[in-house]
């Protein structure tokens, strides 16, 4: 008799869970087709963040419920009940949790990646997101196991004025960031200059520090405290085009007028087809000084951004230099004549 009724009650289990696992696999497949075909037909893209999180997941919140259903229903000793439940409490609230932020990330690149200017996407605001979630999580799997959280707030509101004096330079550099992500003196992908002579691409704004890549590909990281105090040049504002300027001289002999037709010339040419070269920018031809052995003048080209100066200037010096001897124009170099004089 013993033997005919755990053999039910171990076959129930059985039912229920498999009947569980069927379930969620079948919401699963109907619920996220349904999802995904929504996410193809609009252009609202959290929708796909959504589905992503969610994948696999039905399935194992309701395995969960088909064993915590288990419990409910099968006659275990009380102890040992009260265990499985908070077991299952647990493991469900942080699956739930790992979803939501799995969301919530999700949501926040989304934004970002759309509206950069007014919402750039950082580690500080995922991080964020990440331990606010983490932290609420934590607190509902606290009270479901009747752990009080009020002595547990009100030790952190005692114990937050020791906390704020060990981790001032930490604090600093948090408060910090988040200044430099709300004012937006400078982005992810800007590039920048800091008064202290270090330059490069912005790469991440995290909750301690700023990295940035220069052009050699090493990685500079500058405290988000020093970085709010810095005087910072950023060439990606208020847009990433940039003007530059070559200066040029040319011989005393030269034409001026055929000087500055062929210059300009050059300087459209490269523009059109070097790459990140302005087409559509018109160069500027400005003569400014007669020099010691040449006269001297400026070239104003424009490229895409900070970095696409380099390429265009190397071509740009290439063909003026052919196509000045092309036209007989002389580049002059320092000459110095020393007169004797006989007594």
């Amino acid at each position: 008799m013993a033997e005919s009724v755990l053999l039910t009650q171990i076959g129930r289990a059985l039912a229920i869970i498999l009947a569980a696992v069927l379930i969620g696999y079948a919401v699963e497949r109907y619920l996220l087709t349904k999802l995904k075909q929504l996410a193809d037909a609009t252009k609202w893209e959290c929708d796909e963040v959504i589905v992503c999180a969610l994948r696999g997941r039905l399935i194992k919140w309701l395995f969960i419920a088909g064993l915590y259903s288990v419990v409910l229903v099968t006659p275990l000793p009380y102890n040992i009940t009260g265990i499985s439940k908070s077991v299952l409490i647990v493991i469900f609230v942080l699956s739930v949790t790992a979803a939501a932020a799995h969301i919530a990330v999700g949501v926040i690149n989304v934004y970002a990646k759309k509206s950069r200017r007014a919402f750039p996407s950082t580690s500080i605001f995922t991080n964020l997101t990440i331990s606010l979630l983490v932290i609420i999580g934590a607190l509902i799997i606290m009270q479901s196991l009747g752990i009080s959280i009020t002595p547990l707030l009100t030790a952190l509101g005692v114990g937050g004025l020791a906390v704020a004096l060990a981790l001032q330079d930490t604090l600093s550099n948090f408060f910090a960031g988040l200044h430099i992500l709300f004012s937006r003196p400078i982005r992810p992908s800007d590039y920048i200059r800091l008064d202290t002579g270090e330059e490069g691409y912005v790469i991440d704004i995290t909750w301690r520090n700023t990295s940035i890549r220069d052009l050699t590909e090493n990685m500079i990281v500058v405290p988000n405290s020093k970085m709010a105090t810095a005087k910072i040049i950023n060439f990606s504002l208020p847009t990433k085009s940039l003007i530059i300027l070559m200066p040029i001289g040319v011989s005393y002999n030269s034409d001026l007028e055929q000087v500055e037709r062929i210059t300009a010339e050059t300087a459209r040419e490269v523009m059109a087809e070097v790459p990140g070269g302005m087409p559509d920018y018109e160069p500027v031809v400005r003569f400014n000084s007669f020099g010691e052995y040449s006269v001297q003048y400026n070239v104003l080209m424009c490229v895409q951004e900070f970095a696409a100066q380099y390429l265009v200037k190397h071509e740009f010096i290439k063909r003026l230099h052919r196509n000045y001897r092309m036209a007989g124009i002389k580049v002059p170099y320092p000459v110095q004549t020393v007169y004797l004089r006989k007594e």
